[in-house]
């Protein structure tokens, strides 16, 4: 008997992984779940000490700009020594600042470097189908949460592009990877909601620092694009971020973003008028590069090709505009710093625009992985040499070197696609140290972001989640808007009636003054419409007549899935004080009633807790 008991205890033992029983509490058990609460969770002591002081939010900023310092560090790298393996390149050598390279080894790496890249993408697709988040929409709808595998798939993603020549940039890669790892370090720690927002900020703000060696630029990168706001109260995390990422790139790399150029000690305010102009003509680019970059997208869609073949078909039109100018290859931070000074003619230089616009879209509409940031300083540069080129044959002596309209075109072109004029403004004072130069690039800045904004309404983020269906303009937190749903905001309790009661007997048993509204179904419970008390009074005391004479609404109901302001949106399309909750429209089961005075007073106090965090008061 004793053997029995030993036996059936040994087999559950041995099976409850599958039997559904509680496994047995072995040591070796006990130390695993140590050291997954170890990574998922931190002390809580030091989760209470983050939550309680903002002081040690900053120290958890610092810790990660040392995360996104890394990594930025370490993509540059490998993709820098998959360039100067796969292209052949010589020691220190910059792949787009080339002047020729191998036409046949160029083809031959980006055509099977795309079929990688599209290889990759289809196994990762169907490992893991959901869809990764970048750090605008983490902040605006999900409360910056990010998830850091999905990230690392982003990352490799754009490794690999870059690494093979593509026209993309590393920096979406770059804000992805550290705004990922904040969002990681912030859930550790349980921090709340917005603290966890301003985490995935200084992610961010410490990728782009690190990647211009411009610790301003990176955090009002965070605010403008990543956060949604600026505040006192966010600003020593985000800048400490921005400065450590800065500090570790420093002593890793000596390879420094900058210019190395002269330029006037002052501007006179005459001159501003053609920067002016030069403004509004880089956000007309600006708009046609992220329409570009859509309509190659669609003709790839339409083209019949599956898509993990697609990237190898851009790879290859991509090697074929190698051919013509190896600038337009990989991000193109040489190339900018050469063409800053060259004396490119007129040809020259509306070539480089045409062919790097051109790979750019045909990359990223093939289905390469990057993003447009460095595409947009390097067009932007080529755009304003070429207006002061043609600005050189109607004056022939020019007040502004050509260079000045070299980085106000920068400038203005990056804010049309990227967003961001302040941003933009402090990475032309620290990488110029040229005061008048901000100046003018400020003014610059925000005349093209108001004309894009009026024109086109989107920058290249944006744009891509509107044609994604989401109704997202920046980083603001929307997300509680979704949270805070009619199934969330309703009341239960409804007492319902038959459409066939006789008026009579509803005001028995509704007297004036008990409640406003009654819902009213069918003999299958169905929806029917909403009968007014107050007005059931006044009918006429017909009596065959019944409820459902007088009801209103019955085609307009709610469902538990709306958020508050499609609520809203129904209560003033209906104008009505009151609508029922049904489980479906097919279905039409009443679970439940909201008015819209309550629903009003729920967004109204949402909406101050939100000013109050940006404040500081919470």
């Amino acid at each position: 008997m004793i053997g029995q008991e030993r036996l059936i205890a040994w087999t559950m033992a041995r099976f409850s992984n599958t039997t559904g029983a509680r496994p047995v509490d072995t040591p070796r058990l006990r130390s695993r779940r140590l050291i997954g609460d170890l990574v998922l969770h931190a002390p809580q002591t030091l989760r209470a000490l983050v939550r309680a002081d903002e002081l040690w939010l900053v120290v958890l900023a610092a810790f990660v700009g040392v995360g996104a310092g890394l990594c930025v560090f370490a993509m540059g790298e490998i993709t820098q020594y998959m360039h100067h393996l796969l292209f052949n390149l010589p020691a220190r050598a910059r792949l787009s600042g080339q002047v020729e390279i191998n036409g046949l080894r160029g083809l031959v790496v980006l055509v099977f470097g795309g079929l990688a890249v599209g290889l990759f993408t289809l196994w990762a697709t169907r490992k893991w189908p959901r869809r990764a988040i970048d750090p605008i929409e983490a902040n605006a709808l999900h409360g910056g949460r990010m998830s850091l595998n999905d990230s690392l798939i982003v990352v490799f993603q754009t490794m690999l592009s870059n690494g093979v020549g593509a026209s993309v940039g590393l920096e979406a890669g770059y804000t992805q990877i550290g705004s990922a790892l904040a969002s990681r370090f912030g859930r550790m720690f349980r921090v709340r909601r917005n603290d966890l927002r301003l985490l995935v900020g200084c992610g961010a703000a410490g990728a782009i620092a690190a990647a211009f060696n411009a610790p301003l630029t990176g955090a009002f990168y965070a605010f403008e694009l990543v956060i949604g706001t600026y505040s006192l109260v966010t600003l020593a995390p985000v800048v400490v971020s921005s400065l450590v990422a800065v500090v570790v790139v420093g002593l890793l790399s000596q390879n420094e973003f900058g210019f190395d150029i002269r330029v006037p000690l002052a501007i006179e305010p005459v001159n501003y008028l053609p920067l002016l102009g030069l403004a509004i003509t880089c956000a007309g680019g600006g708009i046609l590069l992220m329409r570009g970059v859509t309509l190659t997208e669609e003709l790839f869609r339409r083209s019949g090709v599956r898509a993990w073949m697609r990237p190898a078909m851009g790879g290859l039109a991509v090697g074929l505009l190698a051919i013509i100018s190896p600038q337009v290859l990989s991000s193109g931070h040489a190339a900018l710093q050469i063409g800053l000074d060259a004396p490119y003619t007129i040809g020259t230089i509306s070539m480089l625009i045409l062919v790097k616009a051109l790979a750019s879209a045909i990359s990223l509409g093939s289905g390469f992985r990057g993003g447009l940031f460095f595409a947009s300083l390097f067009l932007g540069a080529m755009l304003g040499k070429l207006y002061a080129a043609l600005l050189a044959l109607l004056y022939t002596a020019t007040a502004v070197p050509a260079v000045v309209y070299a980085v106000i075109g920068m400038s203005s072109l990056a804010v049309a696609v990227v967003g961001g004029p302040l941003t933009m403004a402090f990475l032309a004072l620290e990488t110029t140290g040229s005061l008048p130069l901000t100046v003018a690039v400020v003014a610059a800045s925000v005349l093209s972001a108001i004309t894009v904004r009026r024109v086109f309404g989107y920058s290249f983020a944006t744009w891509r989640f509107h044609l994604r269906g989401e109704s997202i303009r920046s980083a603001v937190d929307i997300g509680w808007m979704r949270n805070l749903t009619v199934g969330r905001m309703m009341r239960r309790e409804v007492r319902t009636v038959r459409s066939d009661m006789p008026l009579s007997s509803f005001r028995r048993d509704f007297p004036l003054g008990a409640t406003t509204q009654v819902v009213v179904v069918d003999d299958s419970d169905r929806y029917q419409g909403v009968i007014v008390v107050s007005e059931a009074h006044a009918a006429d005391a017909d009596a065959s007549r019944k409820v459902g004479s007088i009801l209103h609404d019955a085609s307009v109901t709610l469902v538990p899935q709306m958020t508050i302001k499609e609520a809203v949106e129904q209560f003033e399309a209906a104008e009505s004080d009151a609508l029922a909750v049904v489980d479906s429209r097919e279905t039409k089961r009443v679970i439940g009633l909201l008015t819209e005075q309550y629903a009003l007073r729920r967004y109204s106090e949402e909406l101050d807790k939100r000013r109050r965090e940006l404040s500081g008061e919470l």
